[in-house]
């Protein structure tokens, strides 16, 4: 799950063979990307690109359509087939993942498949959820001290939801994962391929899952990779591993720090530092998510400059009449419901009480961006996968800040048989590149459907930042 900034009922029944669908081999015109802003051009060069005008709402497929951006770079030797990267975020750019990033695939995997992805819907070039700069800047703390507070954060997060809405069409409405879903899968026809291979990252995992679970028959190989459990029902059920996940990367970062003679904090106390500058900054929320993103990486030796400089960093205002607003999923994804002040108050105690170093997750945006919204369009689930004859490989890192491990296990256990999960013992949000043990496993069960065994660890990489 990547927060790209601080700024994070009952659905109706309708099965994948009833809807509408494109025919098998849709016709896009690809050409080559164009270079855009400070894109290097030889690095873009290779890429293409491509529209593909898909239902607003797949609910009603005869309805108003919107612009679908594609991209891909097509296999060098030996073709396998399509291998669609199902972006993270919510927020990350497909599109720019193939023209400027492709290097997070290896030699092998661009050797071998078709690498393609996509700008998901309301996402970059996709009809982005835009709303008015100055209305988006405005965006209170989650941290309300009182009953005042709870409610002027609800009449914020409606007028600014009437306001996306305004400017960015009926796509607003639509945006949850149920609709990509199906968006993966006309992408699928559009290549003319009867089952592709499927990387999804992070916020991508949910929407890999969600297409195992539709269309299990066009799958041939499934990679998630940090693992997002999108059948967590309840605020608490939701936050608490991912708290947890934060406060333990945190904990990871000071035994370091303790051990390691290049920290700029080395022999100093860490805990005590960090807590003066969280006492102390203007928006303790927005300074616990700057060392949230840290952990990332990690880049430990980063936050410990910054937490020994006492200069929490903090991002530019946006510009221009209008900004994106990439969080707009959460809302349509989950149902975590609070209703009072009294509820919201006991779950940021609750946090306080548990993670008492990182007791502001970024994950809480997911709460707090979403009170006073209608019901989701596709609210938590266990995964229904009985049709699946795919094994789907999971990758997780132990100390992963953003998608806990324990997630991870439990989607494994969600699918049975099918579930084999691969245990990367070190640090950080996302493991693929995590040395060579993680990337040719997940290599050579995607080329050669060679599956790993399961318990499968590979051993901690010591992070170069």
């Amino acid at each position: 799950m990547r927060f790209r900034s601080l700024t994070w009922g009952v659905v109706l029944t309708v099965t994948a063979s009833s809807l509408a669908v494109l025919p098998a081999s849709a016709a896009v015109h690809w050409s080559d990307c164009k270079v855009e802003g400070k894109e290097d051009p030889l690095v873009v060069k290779g890429s293409e690109c491509a529209t593909l005008r898909l239902p607003v709402d797949w609910r009603y497929p005869d309805g108003p359509t919107f612009g679908l951006a594609i991209a891909r770079r097509t296999a060098k030797k030996d073709r396998v087939g399509a291998l669609v990267f199902g972006p993270g975020g919510p927020g990350d750019s497909g599109v720019d993942r193939i023209k400027t990033g492709i290097d997070r695939f290896s030699p092998d995997l661009q050797d071998r498949f078709d690498i393609v992805s996509f700008d998901p819907r309301g996402i970059a070039r996709s009809n982005p959820v835009k709303c008015t700069t100055g209305l988006y800047a405005a965006m209170p703390s989650p941290l309300v001290p009182d009953q005042a507070g709870f409610d002027a954060l609800i009449d914020y997060n409606r007028r600014l939801a009437a306001d996306c809405r305004a400017h960015t069409g009926p796509l607003y409405d639509h945006v949850d994962t149920w609709q990509t879903v199906r968006d993966v899968d006309a992408i699928r026809r559009t290549l003319g391929e009867s089952r592709i291979t499927f990387h999804g990252s992070s916020y991508g995992t949910p929407l890999g899952a969600q297409y195992a679970e539709t269309y299990p028959q066009h799958l041939r190989a499934m990679v998630l990779e940090s693992v997002l459990d999108h059948s967590l029902a309840t605020p608490r059920q939701f936050l608490d591993p991912q708290a947890a996940s934060v406060q333990d990367s945190f904990d990871e970062f000071v035994n370091w720090c303790d051990r390691t003679t290049t920290c700029a904090l080395h022999g100093q106390d860490v805990r005590a530092r960090w807590k003066e500058l969280r006492t102390q900054a203007a928006n303790p929320f927005n300074a616990s998510f700057v060392v949230f993103r840290q952990l990332y990486g990690p880049q430990w030796n980063a936050l410990a400059t910054i937490l020994k400089s006492g200069v929490i960093p903090t991002q530019p205002p946006p510009t221009g009449e209008l900004v994106a607003n990439t969080l707009v999923p959460f809302c349509q994804d989950w149902n975590l419901k609070v209703s009072t002040y009294r509820d919201y108050k006991a779950l940021l105690d609750r946090l306080a009480r548990n993670n008492p170093d990182m007791p502001y997750p970024g994950q809480f945006m997911a709460i707090s961006l979403c009170l006073g919204a209608p019901n989701a369009n596709n609210p938590q689930h266990r995964l229904d996968v009985y049709n699946l004859k795919t094994p789907v490989l999971l990758a997780n890192a132990i100390h992963d800040p953003a998608t806990a491990y324990t997630m991870a296990q439990s989607v494994q256990r969600q699918l049975g048989r099918n579930g084999v999960l691969l245990t990367y013992e070190g640090w950080g949000h996302g493991s693929y590149n995590k040395g060579n043990c993680m990337t040719s496993t997940v290599d050579n069960y995607l080329i050669d459907l060679a599956v790993p065994r399961r318990g499968t660890r590979c051993a901690a990489v010591q992070p170069t930042g």
